[in-house]
């Protein structure tokens, strides 16, 4: 299969994990220390990614990847999910929103539940999809649940723009979209987590671009890579951060060549300017709240914002005891350190965002076998590794 084989050649993957050992094993600039080198792949297509080519499992014990929050659905907080499911639960309301969001668990119920017990909740593949909706119903007020990162935050942009061309009235947003790089900034300022470097995320770069990391290696010293998806473009951009780290350099380098330029996609980002503004602040699970991580509806288009239209709770509602789910989007704990990882906690029976979400780490974990303990921490015996300054 043309430009898909290319990218998962095992002669070409064995010569990057060649690079990667030697890299990593004092061959290098990289000298010994106690600990293994931390690299934390940002997005959770990243994560599914490494498990579904076992790649985790074939790294040099030198190297330990962290699991970021880059899931747009596992970082939305329960306050958030119980605001929607109010919303939904509105006398005249249609509510629509992504598949993934549907089984996310709130403080008593998901929306997929309100559903069952009388709530028009439809799933759509995409905003455009609910503007039909709202003209096949005039009598009713639709909303669209806004959710992710700036890869998705154009179209939720362009659907406003298309409805407020069209005139449609009875549609509005509740708006939940996020920015990458103040959660980046979050982590880095967290003292219980200490990074070596990022595998940038590849879906939100061909939007924003590699500018807006510039931070991340100016300000915070660390080595940032924009990758991806296919194993190759992992394992390279693995080699391309170890690069920087045997050459004391912290710079972002784009792997994503093929789809990522370095200003992004203007169209898309105009979109997101003309509709948006920043929000002083905006709560994520497990990292709490971040200054200027997230989006809102601008006044100009206020009457296509549900937050205005709408009364809704907007309490902050703390996740449930047994639920690690935000230790986990912080990199700080496995998914199978969680206490009910694989046993209370399953796809079927989700308690927390990371088991539901398709691109939640727990899911990536318990789909590919990642159950237990067993991997590079029991072999991390004799070689070590330190960044030389």
């Amino acid at each position: 299969m043309k430009y898909i084989n290319e990218f998962r050649d095992p002669q070409t993957a064995q010569a990057l994990f060649k690079e990667i050992n030697r890299l990593s094993r004092g061959d290098s600039r990289i000298a010994p220390t106690e600990k293994p080198l931390k690299i934390m792949e940002i997005c959770g297509g990243h994560t599914h990614s490494i498990f579904k080519y076992g790649i985790e499992a074939a790294l040099p014990d030198t190297i330990e990847l962290i699991h970021g929050p880059g899931c747009p659905v596992c970082v939305m907080p329960r306050g958030k999910l119980d605001d929607a499911i109010a919303l939904a639960e509105q006398p005249n309301i249609i509510f629509t929103t992504f598949g993934d969001a549907m089984r996310v668990p709130g403080s008593k119920k998901s929306l997929l539940q309100a559903k069952a017990e009388g709530a028009d909740i439809r799933m759509v593949y995409s905003p455009l999809d609910a503007l039909p909706i709202a003209k096949e119903n005039p009598d009713k007020e639709v909303v669209f649940f806004g959710i992710g990162f700036e890869t998705t935050a154009p179209s939720t942009a362009l659907t406003i723009l298309q409805a407020a061309a069209e005139g449609i009235k009875n549609f509005s947003i509740f708006a939940n979209h996020v920015l990458v790089v103040p959660a980046l900034e979050a982590l880095l300022n967290n003292p219980d987590l200490q990074l070596d470097g990022f595998v940038g995320p590849g879906h939100v770069s061909t939007i924003i671009g590699t500018k807006p990391y510039e931070i991340i290696a100016e300000t915070y010293h660390k080595p940032l890579v924009v990758s991806g998806f296919e194993p190759l473009d992992i394992l390279q951009s693995i080699v391309m951060v170890l690069q920087q780290l045997a050459e004391g350099r912290c710079e972002v380098e784009n792997q994503y060549t093929r789809l990522v330029e370095s200003e992004g996609n203007k169209v898309a980002l105009d979109a997101i300017n003309k509709v948006f503004a920043v929000r002083d602040e905006f709560e994520w699970r497990g990292l709490g709240n971040i200054s200027q991580s997230g989006l809102k509806i601008n006044e100009n288009y206020a009457n296509f914002d549900a937050e205005a239209k709408f009364t809704l709770p907007n309490r902050q509602v703390a996740d449930a005891a047994a639920c690690q789910c935000g230790e986990i989007l912080k990199g700080v704990l496995k998914p199978w350190q969680c206490k009910v990882f694989g046993t209370a906690c399953t796809p079927e029976n989700p308690i927390g965002t990371c088991m539901v979400s398709s691109e939640g780490a727990c899911a990536a974990y318990y789909k590919y076998g990642r159950l237990s303990t067993v991997g590079k921490q029991a072999k991390f015996k004799k070689t070590k590794v330190k960044v030389a300054n």
